[in-house]
């Protein structure tokens, strides 16, 4: 027995929306055993699956077919996590936050925060 790829993922609550499943495999954010997965691959159960999303990469290994949505107690049984854990808070940057009231950022000021951020070379 097999299962679509991008409907597991969203049945198991590994995104939000069947939509953001299919997205990710398009992309090549999906790799299943190794190579990267349409969204019509198959799973089965003992296969390695890698998704990029959200920011991080999560590494799961299938225990349980479900092409449904499940709840997420019945969801967590269905795979093995193997992920890294997240990064720690500290490591997060913070967003700069303007005072109420402060207005728009003045040409300057909008420069020095896109210094901040590495967007300007």
């Amino acid at each position: 027995m097999s299962a679509r790829v991008d409907a597991w993922i969203w049945a198991v609550r590994l995104t939000k929306t069947r939509a953001q499943a299919a997205a990710a495999c398009r992309a090549g954010h999906v790799k299943v055993n190794g190579d990267r997965a349409k969204p019509a691959q198959s799973v089965k159960p003992g296969d390695e699956v890698r998704i990029f999303h959200g920011g991080r990469e999560r590494i799961v290994e299938v225990k349980e077919l479900h092409i449904k949505r499940v709840g997420p107690p019945v969801a967590v049984e269905a795979y093995v996590d193997n992920s890294p854990p997240p990064p720690p808070r500290e490591h997060v940057a913070v967003a700069a936050v303007r005072d109420r009231g402060a207005g728009r950022p003045t040409k300057r000021e909008r420069r020095e925060i896109d210094d901040l951020r590495g967007r300007r070379t």
